[in-house]
């Protein structure tokens, strides 16, 4: 390895069932850059990084730090290589000091063995104060704002000697003073000899701060650039790429579509997760949900349907006040919700298909005071051959379906609920090719049946292919609704990032 490069990763690959996170991925660290790593959300920046960090072992590749050779790393020789990673999600102890936490694993000690907290304070006020950040180190945690606690997790990096210092998402929610002070302490280590990798999304923020920038699509290493050399429109098109051949491709029948029969989402908001958000949808029409992870899509649908609370907002269905006070509430008024999680959140995997398809219909119908059960095996074993789930029998356990007939049976639940609505998200994440195609289709007929379907994706292909408007959310806020040719992946993406033309 070149004297200049302090990290080199040859050819790391890493797979999981079905999914190629990483496939022989390249990779080069300069002492002293900062180097960004792009690409859309599943394209392999978080499996490359923990790879670094030492959380997750690569299937083969080799790692090279410092001239010595590693096929892997565990998180305490990561470390001890002088890698230090600040993780987008607060990793922080509420209940201890911010120097507790920011010296949690190497805490000074006294002759007797205990814990020197006035050291300790000590310590963490002089790193506060060369890192520029103005936070007491002797309260807690707790009493933080979440831009002072996301500072605090870079300080804590900063404890130990790092040479590598690794940062996903670390503006994700700082405001303009905790992005100056982030950029300021960025700007003046790397003058020092240290060398970051930078994730984001913002690509404003890959000009701003960083030398040069890697983009990766689908796990693969599409191009490395200087960033003094690239345009923000190259960078685009390459995380964007050439996109596979959709199986599915809906064409709009405006002739079905009904604008007096509508689910009117008025000014939701709950404080610094979603911003006074509003829409419609029509019936006959399929409207998708798009943006960045983090950019309040999944919460929006949450607050809907009454899972999490809100500050305001009201849901009316052909003219009619349906907001749902809970959950429970939500299902009596006919709206359905497959979440992202299906495993954990849509499915008792653990029971037989046919109970899983009729645990909502018996919430919505708590009143009756008996079960039918060879009513229930008829018409739940009726909507299971409809949605051609594969099985040998509704009396099979859903944890041996694969993920596509999994996703049926969530959806086989709400239809027997009689659901009118139904928000979708992520409604095809670890499902085959060929089962999207069927749940695509699924969706179609649902929407030529009258339902109201709302789609929440961060597949851009899916959203332009399913859906006729398509919104984007970005900091809680919805700031645009694509409709008719605007909608494709490259407008979606740029909207997601920010990007206007005039930045181009």
């Amino acid at each position: 390895m070149e004297s200049g490069n302090i990290l080199e990763a040859i050819n790391l690959s890493k797979s999981y069932p079905g999914v190629q996170a990483l496939d022989s991925v390249n990779f080069l660290l300069k002492r002293g850059e900062v180097h960004a790593i792009v690409g859309q959300n599943g394209a392999g920046k978080s499996t490359f990084i923990e790879i670094l960090a030492g959380s997750i072992q690569p299937d083969s590749g080799s790692i090279i730090i410092d001239g010595q050779d590693y096929v892997r790393l565990d998180p305490s020789q990561s470390i001890e290589r002088s890698i230090q990673t600040v993780h987008q999600d607060n990793q922080l102890i509420e209940e201890l000091s911010v120097a507790e936490n920011i010296y949690l694993y190497n805490l000074p000690q006294t002759k007797l063995g205990f814990v020197n907290i006035s050291l300790c304070i000590r310590h963490a006020d002089d790193l506060l104060d060369r890192l520029g950040i103005e936070t007491r180190s002797n309260i807690k945690i707790s009493s933080l704002t979440f831009v002072e606690k996301k500072l605090i997790s870079i300080a804590k990096a900063f404890s130990r000697k790092a040479k590598i210092l690794i940062l996903d998402e670390p503006t994700a929610s700082l405001d303009i003073e905790g992005e100056k002070i982030l950029f300021d302490i960025i700007r003046r280590n790397a003058e020092k000899g240290l060398s970051i990798i930078y994730i984001s999304h913002d690509l404003g923020e890959i000009f701003e701060v960083c030398d040069r920038v890697t983009v990766l699509k689908d796990g693969k290493k599409i191009a490395a650039h200087d960033v003094k050399n690239v345009e923000m429109e190259t960078i685009v098109h390459e995380m964007i790429g050439r996109s596979s051949h959709s199986l599915y491709t809906r064409v709009l029948n405006t002739a079905r579509i009904k604008s007096d029969e509508k689910l009117e989402i008025i000014d939701y908001s709950r404080y610094k997760v979603v911003d006074h958000v509003s829409f419609s949808v029509r019936k006959g029409e399929i409207f998708g949900i798009g943006g960045l992870v983090g950019s309040g899509r999944t919460e929006l649908a949450r607050i809907i349907i009454g899972l999490d609370k809100k500050d305001s907002g009201k849901l009316v269905f052909c003219g009619k006040d349906i907001t749902p006070s809970s959950p429970y509430d939500s299902i009596k008024k006919g709206i359905g919700y497959l979440t992202e999680n299906r495993k954990d959140d849509g499915l008792v995997v653990i029971r037989p298909i046919f109970e899983n398809i009729s645990m909502a219909r018996f919430a919505r119908d708590r009143h009756i005071p008996y079960l039918e059960l060879k009513k229930e095996r008829t018409t739940t074993e009726e909507i299971a051959s409809q949605l051609q789930i594969k099985t040998p029998s509704i009396s099979q356990l859903v944890i041996n379906l694969s993920g596509g007939n999994q996703q049926k049976v969530v959806l086989a639940k709400w239809l027997y609920a009689n659901s009118e609505i139904i928000l979708f998200d992520e409604p095809t994440v670890g499902v085959d090719v060929g089962s999207k195609s069927e749940i695509y289709h699924l969706i179609d007929n649902l929407v030529q049946q009258g339902k109201i379907i709302i789609i929440i994706s961060s597949d851009y292909l899916e959203l332009s292919s399913v859906c006729d408007r398509v919104g984007i959310m970005r900091f809680g806020k919805l700031i645009t609704i694509l409709e008719g040719a605007q909608i494709n992946e490259e407008n979606i993406l740029k909207n997601s990032l920010g990007v206007t033309m005039e930045d181009n």
